[in-house]
């Protein structure tokens, strides 16, 4: 899946970050290097863990998503992303 259709869109509501970040995993799983993500996440918790999934992970955190009635962070999926546990996203997976 690429850009050019825009970004892939991950809605996780008001569900709290660890059921998000599952979500996360598993989406990217299945998506094409390049391809940005915006997660619309309620949570307070977001702006911080999803930039620290991201470094903990490969992929790269754009930042906060402008406009919107709710907020949004963008992450790019990376060639080469380290794999994390499927119900545990925090901790990387065992090889």
């Amino acid at each position: 899946m690429s850009e050019v259709g825009g970004p892939v869109v991950l809605d996780g509501g008001d569900r709290r970050c660890v059921q998000l970040l599952i979500e996360l995993r598993r989406l990217v799983d299945d998506l094409s290097p390049g391809t940005v993500v915006h997660v619309i996440a309620t949570d307070p918790a977001a702006p911080i863990d999803l930039p620290a999934w991201c470094h903990l992970t490969g992929h790269a955190y754009l930042g906060p998503v402008p406009a919107g009635d709710r907020p949004a962070y963008a992450v790019r999926v990376e060639a080469g992303a380290r794999a994390t546990r499927a119900q545990a996203p925090w901790h990387v997976a065992d090889r």
